[in-house]
C-alpha cells in the first residue's frame, strides 16, 4: 500500500502556524514511508473562500519547502462528485431532505438547552418525504444505535456512541455540499490512507466514518494533533502576534529554522533541538506526537531562527538580508559587500530584521549622534584622537585590516593613552554606538571614504557642542 497523506486548507485566510505544523506533518510523514502528499483546497464555502487566500496558502507552502505530489486540488472543481455521492446517501435511504425553518431549529436548540441535553437535531423530517421542489436541505441519516470505534494513531482506542451524534446536513439549500460529505468523497476519491489534522476535527471523524460506511467506502487511518496555544497558555491566536506563515518571513525567521520549530512543537527525539530537513524525515512517526497540547514559545523559536542564521551560508542570508535592507531604503550594492556584512554580524541577530537594523550603519552615515555610546564618547577629549587616527588613516596605500589596525595601535601609543580612549570614539563616530564587530574590521568594511567623511562629521559634531 502506498501511504498518502494530504493537507486540506480552506482559503478563508493565511495559512497560519497550526495549519502549517500539520502540513509539516502530513508532508513528512509520506516522505518518511515513500508515499505522497496531496494538497487540497477546500473552497466549497463560497461566501468566505477568496483567491487572495488561496495565493496566501500556496505562497506559505511554497516558502516552507513543503513541496506536494499533486494538486492543488480544488473542491468546487468536483462538485458532481459529491452530487453522486449525496443522490446515493438517498437513494440508499441513508440521507433524507429537510425543510425545517430556522426558528423550530431554534426552539428545539433553546428547548434542549433548559433540560441541559446535548443540543442536536431531532430528526423531525427523517420520515416526513419532504418534496425535492421545495427548498430544503439534505440530511445524513446516522446510525440510530451501537459505537464508532477506531484506533488514533496519536490518541489510542476511541469510541463514540452513535446516539450521541445527530443528522448532519450535507447540502444546504443553495445546493452547495458541506464540509462532512465533501472531505469523506474526497479523502475517498483521492485514495488518502492517513489523515494527520487538528484535534478539532476529532468530533466530526466518527459521523465521517459513518458516511464513509455508507458510501461503502475505505476508512483511512487518523491521527489528530493537539492544539498549539500561546506563550500564556490560551490557544493561539492573533492576538499573540504574527500567526501566519508568511508574516514571520515578512520579520526575518528562515523557513527551515520555523519548520524546526514547528516539528518540536508536539514531537520529540530524545534531546535532540535542531534537525535538518533529511532528519526530520528520518526520524519522524506520527507515534511520537505528545497528546497534549504544546505552547508557542516565541524565546525558543527566536533562539533556532538564530542558530540558522549562524549556521547558514552567508552568500544565502545575504541574498534573504538584502530585502529586508531594501524595504530600509537601503541598496546593498552601495556600500561594502554584504556576504562580509553577514559573516561579520549574523552572531548579533535572532531574525534578518534584526540583522538589518544593525547593519544599516555599513550603508548610511549617522543623522545625528545620539546614542549613549556617542554622547560618552564623543567629547572634546576625543578631538584629539580622532583626528590623529584620521590623519593615518589617510596616508594608508592599502585599506586592509591589518593596517587599519595598526594605524589604531599606532594612534594608542602616540598618544600613550588607554586603547578605549582612542577606540570608543572612533567606533562611535563610524557606527553612533551601533553593535559592530572588531573596529578594524568595521572600518575596513564601511570603507576609506566613508570613515574619513565620519570621521569629520564626528569632528564637527563635538566643536559644533563645544561652542554651544
Amino acid at each position: 500500500m502506498t501511504i498518502r497523506t494530504r493537507f486540506a486548507p480552506s482559503p478563508t485566510g493565511f495559512l497560519h502556524v497550526g495549519g502549517a505544523r500539520t502540513a509539516l506533518f502530513s508532508w513528512l510523514y509520506a516522505r518518511r514511508h515513500g508515499g505522497q502528499f496531496v494538497l487540497r483546497i477546500e473552497d466549497t464555502d463560497l461566501e468566505r473562500s477568496t483567491r487572495e487566500s488561496v495565493n496566501a496558502i500556496l505562497e506559505g507552502m511554497t516558502w516552507l519547502g513543503l513541496e506536494y505530489d499533486e494538486g492543488p486540488l480544488y473542491q468546487t472543481d468536483r462538485f458532481d462528485h459529491y452530487d453522486a455521492a449525496i443522490e446515493k446517501l438517498l437513494e440508499s435511504g441513508q440521507a433524507y431532505r429537510c425543510n425545517c425553518s430556522r426558528e423550530r431549529l431554534d426552539e428545539i436548540r433553546e428547548e434542549q438547552m433548559r433540560n441541559k441535553q446535548k443540543p442536536r437535531y431531532d430528526g423531525h423530517c427523517r420520515d416526513a418525504q419532504v418534496s425535492a421542489d421545495e427548498p430544503h436541505v439534505i440530511r445524513f441519516r446516522n446510525p440510530d444505535d451501537g459505537d464508532v470505534c477506531f484506533t488514533d494513531l496519536v490518541r489510542g482506542e476511541l469510541v463514540f456512541s452513535n446516539n450521541e451524534l445527530d443528522d448532519l446536513i450535507i447540502r444546504r439549500t443553495d445546493g452547495s455540499p458541506t464540509y462532512n460529505l465533501t472531505v469523506v468523497v474526497d479523502d475517498a476519491d483521492m485514495e488518502i490512507t492517513h489523515v494527520i489534522r487538528g484535534d478539532d476535527h476529532l468530533n466530526n471523524t466518527p459521523r465521517q466514518i459513518n458516511m464513509l460506511r455508507s458510501l461503502d467506502l475505505p476508512v483511512p487511518e487518523y491521527a489528530h494533533v493537539p492544539m498549539i496555544l500561546g506563550d500564556d497558555g490560551a490557544r493561539l491566536s492573533k492576538r499573540h502576534g504574527a500567526v501566519s506563515v508568511m508574516q514571520y518571513m515578512e520579520d526575518g525567521y528562515l523557513p527551515e529554522a520555523l519548520l524546526n520549530y514547528l516539528v518540536r512543537l508536539g514531537w520529540s527525539h530524545g534531546d535532540q533541538e535542531i534537525f535538518s530537513l533529511d532528519e526530520m524525515v528520518q526520524l519522524f512517526s506520527v507515534e511520537g506526537i505528545n497528546r497534549a497540547a504544546s505552547s508557542f514559545n516565541t524565546e525558543k523559536l527566536n533562539w533556532l531562527n538564530q542558530q540558522y542564521i549562524k549556521d547558514n551560508d552567508p552568500a544565502r542570508v545575504a541574498r534573504l538580508l538584502s530585502g529586508h535592507l531594501g524595504k530600509r531604503d537601503i541598496d546593498p550594492a552601495m556600500g561594502p559587500d554584504l556576504v562580509a556584512v553577514v559573516e561579520a554580524q549574523r552572531e548579533r541577530a535572532t531574525t534578518l530584521e534584526e540583522l538589518a537594523d544593525i547593519s544599516l550603519f555599513y550603508y548610511s552615515d549617522p543623522e545625528a549622534y545620539s546614542s549613549k555610546a556617542s554622547v560618552k564618547a564623543l567629547k572634546p577629549a576625543a578631538l584629539k584622537p580622532l583626528r590623529m587616527a584620521a590623519a593615518q588613516l589617510a596616508e594608508l596605500d592599502n585599506w586592509e585590516r591589518e593596517a587599519i589596525h595598526a594605524v589604531i595601535k599606532s594612534t594608542v601609543e602616540k598618544l600613550d593613552t588607554g586603547f578605549g580612549k582612542v577606540a570608543m570614539p572612533l567606533r562611535a563616530a563610524v557606527t553612533d554606538g551601533a553593535p559592530s564587530p572588531e573596529l578594524d574590521l568595521t572600518l575596513f568594511l564601511i570603507g576609506r571614504g566613508a570613515v574619513t567623511r565620519r570621521i569629520d562629521n564626528a569632528i564637527a559634531h563635538i566643536e559644533a557642542m563645544g561652542e554651544a
